[in-house]
């Protein structure tokens, strides 16, 4: 089960799907033995609470609310993301090659191979939901003549970033306990959201500046 996740969440561990478990988020079903055993929704489930906190930066509080009402046969609107980013519980998070890629996104094989070499996809052989919104973002960016090469730095700034929530989870990561671990996926996802905020706020401020 685990093997299916890890390649498309390349950081997820055992460790971090016990943690899950025992917030309640997850509840597989056990063996005579005590082993889990994770039926295909089980895994669906997994997905998109992964999703969630990689693509929409949500802590596990606003999560466990979600799926709560999921659970619950209510039709919550998912928070901070878009249908493009995280991955419907009933459907199931669908896998892109490249050339499905393209299509669907209706840029070309180039644009890929451009966006791959400026860092703003990886180089795989399969792609998420999340990689078809990027294409799709670079292909109308590219029809007002910003390529992919003219975002390179946005591979540095995320470094940037990552390294200032790195810098400030230190002293929780040094305990390197399972719940420590977890707890600094969490704050991480917390953190990010809020360096969103600021970011958005000052485009928006730069752009305001632009009105005639």
């Amino acid at each position: 089960m685990l093997s299916i996740l890890t390649s498309e969440f390349p950081d997820v561990t055992p460790s971090k799907l016990r943690f899950l478990e025992e917030r309640g988020l997850v509840t597989p079903a056990r063996t005579q033995s005590g082993y889990r055993k994770f039926a295909k929704a089980d895994v669906e489930r997994l997905r998109l609470i992964l999703a969630m906190q990689r693509d929409c930066y949500l802590p596990l509080n606003v999560i466990r609310k979600y799926l709560a009402d999921v659970d619950a046969g209510l039709n919550p609107v998912m928070p901070g993301a878009t249908t493009a980013t995280v991955p419907s519980m009933l459907g199931g998070a669908r896998r892109y090659s490249r050339d499905d890629l393209v299509k669907q996104s209706h840029g070309s094989i180039t644009l890929l191979n451009d966006a791959i070499s400026a860092s703003l996809l990886p180089a795989t052989e399969t792609y998420g939901d999340d990689a078809l919104a990027v294409l799709k973002a670079l292909v109308e960016l590219q029809r007002v003549g910003i390529e992919p090469r003219h975002l390179r730095g946005f591979r540095a700034a995320a470094d940037r970033e990552v390294g200032l929530i790195e810098s400030a989870l230190v002293p929780v990561a040094r305990r390197n306990t399972v719940s420590s671990r977890a707890h600094v996926a969490e704050r991480a996802s917390e953190i990010s959201q809020q360096l969103e905020l600021v970011r958005t706020s000052l485009i928006r401020s730069a752009l305001g500046r632009l009105a005639p």
